[in-house]
């Protein structure tokens, strides 16, 4: 299936369009390649403690990533300064992106309609699911199934609820496919099995009305598994492993250089993402390659563009 933001991404993606590798990144990596190379080289011939030069490196690195991370994150043990208001507050729909979500999806739908500061729009994006999704948008919150391909009239149960009846073809094809029904200043993706904090629009909103040059914008993410042994077990890994990523990502962010945005909850401006070409269909991790794609297009256009975590 053809994206109607296929030229965009053609011009923008470095699949299609390679761009020229910079001298400096040709220098950095051409000299760790060379290092790494010499001090396998050395763990062979070496003599004495030299020859754990390797593990020693990585060790040196690996604690001062760790001091790295602790010396940017110490802000978060102050409170945060209020955002001023930077132009009128955005608008906002969230596209839910659903296949075989039934069991899950309405929890999610019951998160969204209790929000502090409501959506505009909420965006079913179902993915030709096979299950009982479509019984269970048309039983509990009235729509109307509409016909492959296009998108209901408004739930008239939850306000702004509408259901977009994609063919199945991947996550990223219909995402780009509700994009083309997003009207708003800016969009959240939100998988179908992620429940959102009460304030989490009005924090993702304040944070885009604050920086007219932020495009991209994620929030911190808890596990909720069940009440079993090994469901609490595993929440309780999963929350270390969570809050780790969260505090990696938030030290990058303070430096102008985070990469890595959770397609679980996400925020884009949408002019910005429709600038740069959209999802990319043939990309297994589109959340991450659109990032990429987003901040190299601001840098080759001289464009203020940049992505924060909120937390």
């Amino acid at each position: 299936m053809t994206s109607p933001f296929d030229t965009a991404l053609h011009a923008n993606s470095p699949r299609f369009t390679r761009p020229a590798t910079p001298l400096p990144s040709l220098f950095i990596h051409g000299g760790v390649a060379l290092l790494w190379v010499l001090l396998f080289i050395h763990a062979f011939h070496g003599r004495g403690i030299s020859a754990w030069s390797v593990g020693i490196i990585y060790i040196a690195y690996d604690t001062a990533l760790l001091a790295f991370t602790f010396w940017k994150t110490l802000p978060l043990g102050r409170a945060a300064p209020q955002m001023p208001a930077n132009g009128p507050r955005p608008s906002l729909t969230i596209i839910v992106a659903a296949f075989n979500e039934d069991a899950v999806l309405a929890g999610t739908i019951t998160a969204l309609g209790q929000q502090s500061d409501p959506a505009d729009a909420i965006i079913i994006a179902d993915d030709g699911s096979t299950d009982g999704t479509a019984a269970l948008l048309s039983s509990c919150y009235g729509i109307s199934p509409p016909p492959e391909g296009c998108i209901s009239a408004t739930s008239p149960v939850v306000p702004g609820l509408r259901w977009l009846r994609a063919p199945h073809g991947g996550k990223s094809t219909t995402l780009n496919l509700a994009l083309t029904h997003v009207e708003t200043t800016m969009f959240l993706t939100v998988d179908a099995d992620t429940a959102l904090d009460t304030h989490a629009l009005h924090a993702m909103r304040s944070a885009f009305q604050a920086s007219p040059g932020l495009v991209a914008a994620t929030g911190v993410l808890a596990p909720a598994c069940d009440s079993s042994l090994s469901g609490q077990f595993f929440e309780w890994f999963q929350t270390y492993e969570y809050i780790r990523n969260f505090l990696g990502r938030y030290a990058w962010s303070q430096m102008d250089s985070l990469l890595l945005i959770s397609g679980a909850f996400a925020g884009f401006r949408t002019s910005a993402v429709l600038t740069a070409g959209g999802f990319d269909p043939d990309c297994l991790v589109e959340d991450y390659e659109l990032i990429h794609r987003l901040r190299r297009y601001g840098y080759d256009h001289n464009l203020n563009w940049h992505s924060t975590v909120l937390g």
